[in-house]
């Protein structure tokens, strides 16, 4: 038996640390685990869980106008932010006690408060201290406002849902997917709600006629969509907050929301006290098995940069229990991770955009469609569904498949299991599809897309 207190601390129980931590005591392992804030970390308590049940919220607006041309009498008071808030709360505190149980059960040792690594074996916690033979940073991403006049008036995502009254007229800074995201999910709950966007197209890094798509879709729900515009200032006011625009234009909004990025929430973690070398992005730098240049301490999670989603973080936390106690050792496949923007309609997408499979495969066929969802045949909302395979001519495999529409993001997981088996067009041309449903699409796309 070591002397040492544990052969594992983690520092952060987010999804990565609480997966890491209970696959390594369920290996034998001694595991500590600390966390400052809550138990979940951003998804649970800040992120993917609130966000989804915000954007559920939001859905039942339009889908209680469509059920009028259905024959149903929708006629309805009216929202309520507080209802929507607080039964959030109670949800997030369930889930929160849920990830102690589990640690519980886990038999790992859960220490409140913030940690800080005193050396590559000792780690602080308030005025006590622990040793371990292994440190996991697991720490996650934290909200950037940028240093303009008035950031002190902006909100992020970690304050958002928990406003004390709702927002009339919200602006949102940012256009990568937290940004479309929230804009939607106000935009429903019947905000008057304005999207500014620094670059000439929003939602960088996926593929273009997806981004495009999104952007004339987006606009007809209602958001006031600018590209091309940012903000110079904030100051407050007596009903609100006045932004000065970078073409010298004023807008007024009760709210400004700041989705603009997030950087590793690094911290008062004590890095200096050790040898932990930083990427120029200012993420931990890792070896495929996550080990720092400190030997004993390794990262997993936002803080290494990479594809940040709770599903990777979860994967990441698996193969480093696994490689460090346990068996087999799995390393983590990066490749073909299907991911979803809650947005309105919803994005699905895997595998390689346009661009990338150009320049990864060179030969290309494309096959696309774009049409009106069924249920809007009657509901009569102008709405419509896109959806694109992309093709690698050598092989036939489909190497990238993107989709604008309701449910995007669960057909694609779906999808995300054919393009992680290799699956080709002949593949998809040969499996019959359910009808009628918007995802058989996938399926029936027998000529491929030319501009002509």
């Amino acid at each position: 038996m070591s002397d040492l207190d544990f052969d594992l601390f983690v520092i952060g129980a987010g999804s990565g640390g609480v997966r890491a931590a209970r696959m390594a005591a369920g290996f034998g392992a001694r595991v500590a685990i600390a966390e400052d804030r809550y138990l979940g970390g951003t998804c649970v308590n800040v992120g993917c869980v609130p966000k989804k049940l915000y954007v559920y919220a939001s859905e039942y607006g339009k889908g209680f106008d469509d059920a009028r041309e259905f024959g149903w009498n929708s006629t309805v008071e009216g929202f309520d932010w507080h209802t929507l808030r607080d039964n959030k709360k109670n949800e997030i505190a369930r889930l929160n006690a849920v990830y102690r149980n589990m640690l519980r059960g886990a038999e790992a040792t859960l220490i409140d408060g913030r940690a800080r690594i005193i050396n590559a074996n000792t780690v602080a916690v308030g005025d006590d201290h622990y040793t371990a033979a292994r440190i996991l940073i697991a720490t996650g991403g934290w909200p950037a406002v940028p240093d303009i006049p008035g950031r002190e008036h902006a909100l992020t995502s970690n304050e958002i849902f928990d406003l004390e009254e709702f927002p009339e007229r919200l602006v949102v800074v940012g256009g990568g997917y937290i940004a479309v995201e929230f804009a939607g999910i106000f935009n429903g709950l019947g905000s008057k709600v304005t999207q500014l966007y620094r670059g000439p197209m929003f939602l960088r890094g996926f593929d273009a006629d997806i981004r495009a798509h999104a952007a004339q879709e987006i606009r007809k729900t209602g958001v006031d969509l600018r590209f091309e515009t940012n903000v110079e200032a904030i100051e407050a006011t007596a009903g609100g907050y006045r932004l000065l625009l970078n073409d010298g234009s004023f807008l007024e909004a009760d709210a400004v929301l700041y989705a603009t990025g997030r950087k590793p929430h690094l911290e008062g973690l004590g890095l200096e006290n050790v040898n932990v070398e930083l990427t120029s992005h200012g993420t931990i730098h890792v070896d495929e098995h996550f080990r720092t240049t400190e030997h004993n301490i390794f990262a997993l999670g936002d803080v290494i940069g990479g594809m940040e989603l709770t599903p990777v973080a979860l994967a990441e936390g698996m193969a480093f229990a696994r490689h460090e106690f346990g068996d087999p050792k799995v390393p983590v496949d990066y490749d073909f991770i299907p991911t979803a923007v809650f947005c309105q309609p919803n994005i699905g997408t895997v595998g390689f955009t346009e661009e990338q499979a150009e320049l990864e495969f060179g030969e290309i066929t494309l096959y696309k469609a774009d049409f009106r969802p069924m249920k809007h045949t009657i509901s009569g909302r102008d709405e419509r569904t896109f959806m694109k395979l992309i093709v690698d001519d050598a092989t036939d495999r489909v190497v990238g498949v993107h989709m604008m529409g309701p449910d995007a993001g669960e057909i694609i997981q779906g999808i995300a299991i054919a393009l992680k088996a290799g699956a080709t067009k002949a593949t998809f041309d040969s499996t019959i599809g359910i009808h009628p449903t918007a995802a058989e699409e996938f399926v029936t796309m027998r000529e491929p897309w030319s501009e002509d």
